[in-house]
């Protein structure tokens, strides 16, 4: 098996489609979880209040999903490179730290968020109409904490291992679970917002049983014994340093959300509040096969540049850039000449038709740049340069991103069009710096020491 899993033996597209492709099928499922709440709640009745109150809860969503990236991006790329390095036993005892920080964190979550529940959705940009549909989902949600932690940030070592089909059936199993009893809960036994929280809590505990069921079986490379755990101060900064760069993307997300919400209502009402929440889900959607595609690619970079194969590192970014960037640009165009059927899968009122089709066009114009962002950032993580992905996150979504949407609804009377012109100029601008950078820092010099 250990042969198997050896990334710096065979074709370097094969090893790294060996990953992403199950791996992007398993994000693409995840974002499941979620949206399919979001798709049936938006048919709820006749009025969008269920789906915008729900909307409001994804900043809490994307913080919960941070923090399983800070510890399970964190930790996974250190035990590839470990490998790499034949470091077995501290590979293990980096899997064991990783979960219980999860874990430890998950329970600090749930607690915080069922204690200023109100406060925060308020703060979040509910109104007094919003507000019960938002708080009847969270407070279900926040119950299933630790579970998403371990489905989530558990998953990455299962993928890091070599084990991309296992990974995907993680994700597939609650997905599943998910489809099959939304339908049930919320218009079966008539529990509406819910039982769509009760559903993504029971499919996200089926793949935490899934997770530590592998990784504490005979398959898992990497055994999960938590019980060896030891307190280590450098081994948890080192995690937490090379996860954190993906924990400001993922909570960064939650605070572009606050910022756009708030911001929606105040110039658009819950109306553009709810066209939000349909092209945030969208994206969730269409970006998970990049996303997947480049996460693949960290097991496989990191192993190579633990090994000092450096051709082979090099050939693994050229081959994630340019799929990429064909990705991004055919999903790009599709959304521009078919924007009516996604926005349909949520809801079929006419004035979100109306306010969504110029909306959407707008906040995914020159979408291709993104993946720039997505390869840059992947590479600095696989190669453990945390401080440079750090960077790059905050970069885009808090120097670019927030300060546009709380600004350019104020310049020329742009209103609501400033909200969702601010996506696109970030796109360009934080993808555009990312990998010129990688590309000089990194890519370049490791040409000249593969020379050498």
């Amino acid at each position: 098996m250990a042969v198997q899993n050896d990334f710096s033996r065979g074709s370097i597209s094969g090893n790294i489609l060996r990953l992403a492709v199950p791996l992007m099928l398993a994000q693409l499922v995840n974002v499941l979880y979620n949206v399919v709440d979001r798709v049936f709640i938006g048919h709820i009745g006749s009025t969008m209040l269920p789906l915008t109150g729900v909307g409001l809860c994804m900043p809490v969503i994307a913080v919960i999903s941070a923090f399983s990236g800070l510890f399970g991006m964190g930790g996974a790329p250190l035990c590839s490179i470990e490998r790499g390095q034949g470091e077995l036993e501290e590979a293990t005892k980096v899997q064991n730290t990783s979960f219980v920080l999860l874990v430890g964190t998950g329970l600090i979550l749930t607690v915080a968020g069922e204690v200023f529940l109100h406060p925060i959705l308020r703060l979040f940009g509910a109104s007094a109409d919003t507000l019960p549909y938002a708080a009847g989902y969270l407070r279900i949600y926040l119950l299933g904490t630790v579970f998403v932690m371990i489905s989530l940030g558990m998953n990455y070592f299962i993928n890091s291992q070599g084990f991309a089909g296992t990974g995907m059936l993680t994700v597939s199993l609650g997905a599943v679970i998910n489809l099959v009893l939304d339908p049930l809960l919320i218009f079966g036994l008539d529990m509406g917002v819910q039982g769509a929280a009760l559903a993504t809590v029971l499919a996200q505990a089926a793949s935490a049983v899934w997770v530590l069921r592998f990784l504490t079986g005979p398959k898992a490379i990497l055994r999960l014994q938590p019980r060896t755990f030891r307190w280590n101060s450098g081994r948890i900064a080192k995690i937490t340093g090379l996860g954190l760069s993906n924990f400001i993307a993922l909570g960064t997300n939650g605070l572009v959300q606050i910022a756009c919400n708030t911001t929606l209502q105040t110039f658009g009402g819950d109306l553009y509040v709810g066209v939000m929440t349909v092209l945030m889900s969208i994206r969730e959607v269409v970006q998970m096969p990049v996303s997947g595609l480049t996460n693949g690619a960290q097991p496989v970079i990191g192993y190579n540049y633990g090994a000092q194969t450096y051709d082979r590192v090099r050939q693994a970014i050229r081959f994630t850039v340019l799929s990429g960037i064909g990705y991004t640009t055919l999903i790009w165009a599709v959304l521009f000449f078919f924007p009516t059927g996604f926005i349909l899968l949520f809801n079929d009122s006419p004035s979100l038709m109306e306010a969504a089709k110029p909306a959407l066009h707008l906040y995914f114009f020159g979408y291709f740049m993104m993946s720039l962002q997505f390869a840059g950032q992947s590479v600095f993580v696989a190669l453990g340069r945390s401080k440079q992905a750090v960077f790059f996150s905050l970069l885009r979504k808090v120097v670019i991103v927030v300060p546009l949407t709380l600004i350019l609804p104020h310049v020329a009377g742009l209103g609501v069009t400033g909200v969702f012109l601010a996506e696109p100029v970030s796109n360009f601008v934080g993808g555009l710096a990312c990998f010129c950078t990688m590309y000089r820092t990194v890519y370049r010099r490791l040409g000249k020491e593969g020379r050498t």
